[in-house]
């Protein structure tokens, strides 16, 4: 189906604000992708608190949002997208507070080092951090550590899959759910053949191939070995014994074909696997839920999924 109106309207205003070309380096990006995320409407009004929990090579910032009630609550440990090189906890506060709201859970965002200035396995050492922290000091934010969830978008989707494999190899934290929103499940290069997508939606829908190349590079650098599971969770040897998972895709995007692998490899290994293509609309829905009536429904059936998930019948 063609793009639908609501997504074209936003691709227009985004087009035209980009027609006069600016310099691509981390710092003018990261300006361009906290303006985007400016023009959002606030979020549900749930309680925040921004904190810092220790990490591999410091401090690690955080931002725990709690629903309204009695807990002690489940827990969603929540990744941003942005290419591991941009993105932060400002530009995903809407989806996080849509989470909170909508599933009834404690949401802890996290703002992990950002690539080129911290290379992996940052991100993903600082994602791993912040579960280990949620999971052995969950009661300190009213959280019940037996009932956890991992989930991020784009990037963020990559590291919540390869934290739920991290989680299955070392028996713990014990996970229920992951929410995997458009993720990039494999980081080799060189890899069109294999998902037409990455050609078909190569510009034009917001997220483009270069700029995927540019955030993947800015990332893993010329001599890190792509097939590794840490960086590409689609070519794990194994993937029977993860958690439950919930796949969102867009058609037009060029992530669209990875996100169908790894449904299909979730399956295969008799993981209970959901997969949702939203038709007509690009990668970013999700952050742009309030232009985008899909990335609003998106973000509905994600609250809808965790609820499922995170709360006994």
């Amino acid at each position: 189906m063609p793009v639908d109106p609501q997504t074209q309207a936003i691709l227009d205003l985004v087009n035209a604000a980009a027609a006069e070309p600016v310099e691509r380096t981390p710092a003018t990006s990261r300006e361009a992708y906290r303006g985007l995320a400016a023009t959002l409407p606030p979020g549900p009004d749930v309680a925040a608190e921004d904190r810092t929990i220790p990490g591999p090579a410091g401090e690690v910032p955080v931002r725990v949002y709690r629903p309204e009630g009695d807990g002690p609550f489940p827990a969603l440990v929540f990744l941003h997208g942005g290419g591991w090189t941009i993105g932060d906890l400002e530009t995903h506060d809407h989806p996080a507070r849509t989470l909170c709201a909508e599933a009834g859970v404690v949401v802890v965002s996290v703002d992990y080092r950002l690539a080129p200035e911290h290379p992996f396995p940052a991100a993903f050492d600082d994602a791993w951090a912040a579960l280990r922290w949620v999971a052995d000091h969950g009661a300190d934010i009213g959280v019940d550590p037996t009932r956890l969830a991992v989930g991020g978008d784009s990037a963020g989707g990559n590291l919540a899959a390869v934290l739920a494999l991290r989680a299955r190899e070392e028996g713990g934290p014990a996970l229920r759910f992951q929410l995997l929103v458009y993720p990039a499940v494999d980081m080799r290069r060189g890899t069109e053949e294999h998902y037409p997508s990455l050609r078909e939606n190569a510009e034009g829908y917001l997220l483009t191939f270069d700029t995927m190349q540019w955030f993947g590079d800015n990332y893993l650098g010329d001599d890190l070995d792509r097939t590794d599971w840490r960086v590409s969770p689609l070519l794990a040897a194994d993937h029977s014994g993860l958690p439950p998972a919930l796949v969102i895709t867009a058609e037009f995007d060029p992530l669209r074909d990875e996100g169908a692998a790894y449904v299909e490899a979730l399956h295969d290994a008799g993981v209970p696997v959901t997969h949702t293509l939203y038709e007509g609309t690009i990668h970013t829905m999700y952050q742009l839920a309030p232009f985008i009536p899909a990335g609003a429904e998106a973000l509905s059936e994600s609250a809808e999924a965790l609820r499922a998930a995170l709360f006994d019948a």
